[in-house]
C-alpha cells in the first residue's frame, strides 16, 4: 500500500520533489527554517543527515517528552 505525505511546508524548496532516502541523506537546512548555519552547529554534536537528526537520542526524548505533553506548538 502507498502511503502519501504532503511536505511542502516541512522542506526547503530543493528537496520537494525528493524521495524519502534522499531527504533523510540530506543535511538539516534541507528542513525549511534550518540554514547552512544550523548545519554547522549540528554537526559539532555529531549530527550531519535528518536521519541523524531524527534519530539522535537527545531529540527523540524531548519530541516524546512534548507528544506526552500534549503541547505541540
Amino acid at each position: 500500500m502507498a502511503i502519501s505525505v504532503n511536505l511542502e511546508k516541512a522542506l526547503d524548496k530543493a528537496y520537494e520533489n525528493s524521495s524519502l532516502e534522499e531527504i533523510l541523506a540530506a543535511p538539516p537546512s534541507a528542513l525549511a527554517g534550518l540554514t547552512e548555519k544550523h548545519d554547522v552547529l549540528l554537526s559539532e554534536l555529531g549530527i550531519k543527515t535528518i536521519r541523524d537528526l531524527g534519530s539522535n537520542k537527545y531529540f527523540a526524548t524531548a519530541g516524546v517528552l512534548v507528544a506526552l505533553s500534549g503541547k505541540t506548538g
